[in-house]
């Protein structure tokens, strides 16, 4: 891919509101802002600061004004990086929105992504949060990235084995990649099977496969049906502001899974290779009393339990609220301790 020549518009920025860079619509804004569309720029932050790295803002909490720097990541760009017998190497920029890879991926004729499809958020983002829906994770398809070390100012190359990819996890996350973080990401690329099987054993994905009357899925109706479940459950941001699925699926050890299946046996779970049990975030806080419940201007989705709403006018102190209530009542009621999935961006 041909870097995007930097522009006055990604000059730094002073006193930047961010209420548009992020999917719930949260008030805050950044003491300094830049938007990096190619990875050159970056050399010219390599010095000590409190500093974010932004993609598409569809997995954050801004709990109000940021005294740093924000890098708002927007490196465009994708290509066919090479082929070999068994895969096509996908890349693109960490700038570039998910869904519309996914899309021109398919329309390539290159499937693997498929399962994936209107998940929100930037490529970047993918790998570090390492992004999954319906059997499929990125990490899954991951091949290798490239990503701005800002200590020695150059650009390191990871891949998968050194991602450390877990369950919404990487090593990334881990180390702290969005805040004061050492790398920032600039490309990644995916390796997409040429022997390609279908990934849709996934209870939702396989009934909504067989509403549609299709048993041998091609990965186009594939990615068709994940949209439409998808659309079904989950508000347009752009209406309803929302930050997409807000907790973790909980992993617990059998033992645990087990006394709380005796309790209530129609909690949805999905055993895990190493003994663990998966548990379904969404029936618990519905079963909590938090579906289509409001705190304020704040509440859990009518449609999806797991989907944290602005209804309008709210701050990120009062989702902070009801991320705090929501855990209580989960806890107090399972013993099941609640994660979220977005990243809390907040000055000391």
């Amino acid at each position: 891919m041909r870097p995007t020549v930097p522009t006055e518009s990604s000059r730094v920025q002073e006193n930047v509101s961010l209420v548009s860079f992020n999917s719930l619509a949260l008030p805050g804004r950044a003491r300094r802002y830049v938007r990096i569309t190619a990875g050159e720029q970056l050399t010219a932050f390599t010095a000590s600061q409190r500093r974010f790295v932004l993609g598409g803002g569809s997995n954050l909490v801004l709990a109000g004004d940021f005294d740093g720097l924000v890098l708002h990541v927007a490196i465009p760009g994708r290509a066919l990086a090479g082929e070999d017998a068994g895969a096509w190497y996908v890349s693109a920029g960490a700038g570039e929105n998910w869904h519309d890879l996914v899309q021109w991926t398919l329309a390539q004729g290159w499937p693997g992504l498929e399962n994936l499809a209107l998940i929100p958020g930037t490529v970047g983002a993918a790998p570090v949060q390492n992004i999954g829906a319906y059997g499929l994770e990125a990490g899954d398809r991951f091949h290798a990235l490239t990503a701005f070390d800002t200590r020695t100012g150059e650009h390191a190359r990871f891949d998968r084995a050194a991602c450390r990819f877990g369950y919404r996890d990487s090593v990334f996350k881990r180390e702290g990649w969005h805040l004061d973080g050492r790398f920032v990401i600039t490309e990644v690329t995916f390796r997409l099977p040429k022997r390609w099987q279908p990934i849709s054993a996934y209870a939702e994905l396989a009934g909504e496969l067989a509403a549609r009357g299709i048993a041998q899925p091609n990965a186009r109706q594939i990615a068709d049906a994940v949209i439409a479940l998808r659309r079904r459950k989950l508000p347009d941001p752009a209406r309803l502001p929302n930050a997409g699925s807000f907790f973790q699926n909980p992993v617990v050890d059998g033992e645990t899974a087990a006394c709380l299946l005796a309790t209530h046996p129609r909690l949805a779970h999905y055993p895990q290779p190493d003994g663990r049990v998966k548990l379904a975030a969404a029936w618990l806080i519905e079963q909590a009393g938090w579906k289509g419940r409001d705190l304020g201007p704040v509440g859990m989705y009518e449609k999806q339990a797991l989907v944290l709403v602005n209804r309008g006018g709210a701050t990120g102190a009062e989702v902070i609220a009801l991320t705090r209530a929501v855990q209580r009542d989960v806890r107090a009621k399972f013993g099941v301790e609640l994660t979220p999935e977005p990243v809390f961006l907040q000055s000391p």
